[in-house]
């Protein structure tokens, strides 16, 4: 199996999702800290929130953050200050975790909405209708489940969705080859060092 780890980046914490590339399920997600997020990049860190060792994602999907052509608040800019440092992380990863650099993928938000939801002007809330109209349709609360009968999105909330959202929409170009056609997503590959 392969897989990918879907990253939405925030200043402090950040979502994460982990998908199967065959079936889009999402084997793993969680709200980590960034400091924590790191360490899993980087090591393979084994603690007791441990995405990575088990799973091994051969690329890593980024949110990015772009212009909003008005001013933000400096939360925004530390956002990017730890893109850059999850970037690093994937590029010195520990070889005894990976048996190579993964891939790194910054998606722009916009396309990840236009995707989606058909504009770059939807909102979260439309994100979540189209990710459960396409993989639970009909189902009650979102597809969420419950504890004794989960749903295709059960554990999803706050920014989770929107870390399944990067890697449904990776996985979706990536089927469609668009990705590498278009010059608005980083793609950022590594060699591996000798």
């Amino acid at each position: 199996m392969s897989y990918i780890l879907a990253i939405n980046p925030g200043n402090s914490n950040s979502a994460v999702a982990i998908l199967d590339k065959e079936y889009y399920c999402s084997v793993k997600h969680d709200i980590l800290d960034n400091h924590e997020l790191l360490a899993q990049i980087r090591f393979g860190y084994s603690g007791p929130n441990s995405l990575l060792p088990f799973y091994c994602p051969d690329t890593i999907v980024i949110e990015r953050i772009t212009g909003y052509n008005m001013g933000v608040k400096q939360t925004v800019f530390d956002t990017h200050v730890w893109i850059g440092r999850f970037v690093e992380a994937a590029r010195t990863v520990d070889y005894n975790t990976y048996h190579r650099p993964p891939t790194v993928v910054l998606l722009p938000q916009s396309e990840i909405k236009l995707h989606l939801c058909g504009s770059t002007g939807a909102k979260g809330k439309d994100i979540i209708a189209a990710l459960a109209d396409r993989f639970a349709p009909g189902k009650k609360n979102k597809g969420k489940g419950t504890k004794d009968n989960p749903g295709w999105f059960y554990g999803f909330r706050a920014n989770i969705w929107s870390a399944y959202a990067v890697g449904v929409t990776y996985l979706d170009l990536l089927i469609d080859k668009r990705i590498l056609k278009n010059n608005k997503i980083g793609i950022i590959k590594f060699r591996e060092e000798q």
